[in-house]
């Protein structure tokens, strides 16, 4: 899948702004970006369901939108709203969604026996889909969104409306459609979910600010990110934010997380300058992770300030 200089505006707003991206095969290919960042929008447009305001979209060999009815047989489409009918148990549901495939009647069956079973649905196919919980009702949509054995399968925020581990089992399921050969695009706002990706981008205000492997993405920073430990680490922050070079600070417990601009000299001089406030406090290197690439890649596109919050392992991005 490839997109070259892809753009749609909404009047004076510029959603996506003249974003590339190229989307190997039998990949988990990530989107990572806070509300309004486009993620959702750059989604619509590659399927197909909106016209880019300029730019070029190739998905599977099909160019796009002109010949998005040929291309929509062969993905599937995710959403994080459970989107399936409540009212209908899970066999229900699966042989709705295949009969407006137009599978044939005995295929469907087989079909919708091999995924009650990779999907672990053999004593609930009964169930009334209302009745089940966040994380089970995610499952039964993602074998409805593959009971046609799309190609291609977009995600856009899955798992924002379940638990942890319920989120744990659904990003087992996508490594196995992968692993089957099926390219995934997910989006996402959770930072360990980021990190399971083959490759990730980065939206930001409609531009994409980063694009790599998360391995990539990290070794990119390396030298700019700091541990600090120190005696009084809210004032130890407060001094920190105040440094030349200083893009962020964020408080784990007790100890501070900083990332700097490229700098390698920046922990002698952060050291002195706690030093000399009268801090008592110890900094060292540390190895960087994708918060920090993700506030590296967004903190210096802020039109003024400095924000002290940063996102978090396994919480949302807003």
């Amino acid at each position: 899948m490839l997109a070259r200089s892809l753009t749609r505006r909404f009047g004076d707003l510029v959603a996506v702004d003249h974003v590339d991206l190229t989307v190997p095969r039998a990949h988990v290919y990530g989107f990572l970006g806070p509300n309004g960042s486009g993620k959702t929008t750059t989604i619509r447009m590659l399927c197909g369901l909106l016209a880019p305001t300029s730019g070029e979209i190739e998905v599977l060999g099909l160019r796009i939108p002109e010949q998005a009815e040929e291309l929509r047989r062969r993905i599937g489409y995710m959403t994080q709203k459970f989107s399936l009918f409540e009212d209908l148990n899970v066999r229900e549901n699966l042989e709705f969604l295949a009969a407006v495939q137009d599978i044939p009647r005995d295929r469907a069956a087989r079909r919708i026996d091999a995924l009650v079973e990779q999907f672990h649905f053999q004593d609930r196919q009964k169930q009334l889909a209302g009745t089940m919980s966040g994380g089970q009702k995610q499952r039964l949509a993602l074998a409805g969104a593959v009971i046609h054995e799309p190609e291609l399968l977009f995600l856009d925020e899955p798992t924002s409306a379940v638990d942890p581990e319920s989120r744990r089992d659904f990003w087992e399921k996508l490594f196995e459609l992968a692993d089957a050969g099926t390219t995934l695009l997910v989006s996402t706002h959770y930072m360990d979910e980021a990190e399971r990706c083959h490759r990730l981008a980065i939206l930001d205000r409609g531009a994409l600010v980063a694009d790599g492997t998360p391995t990539q993405l990290t070794a990119e920073l390396q030298g700019r990110t700091l541990v600090v430990q120190a005696e009084q680490p809210r004032r130890a922050k407060e001094l920190l934010l105040a440094q030349e070079g200083v893009i962020s600070v964020a408080q784990i417990g007790n100890t501070l997380r900083v990332l700097t601009q490229a700098n390698h000299s920046a922990g002698e001089r952060l050291q002195a300058a706690l030093q000399a406030a009268g801090q008592h406090a110890q900094v060292e290197g540390t190895t960087p992770n994708l918060e920090d690439v993700f506030v590296a890649a967004t903190r210096g596109r802020e039109p003024a300030g400095r924000s002290e919050d940063r996102p978090t392992r396994g919480e949302a991005v807003t």
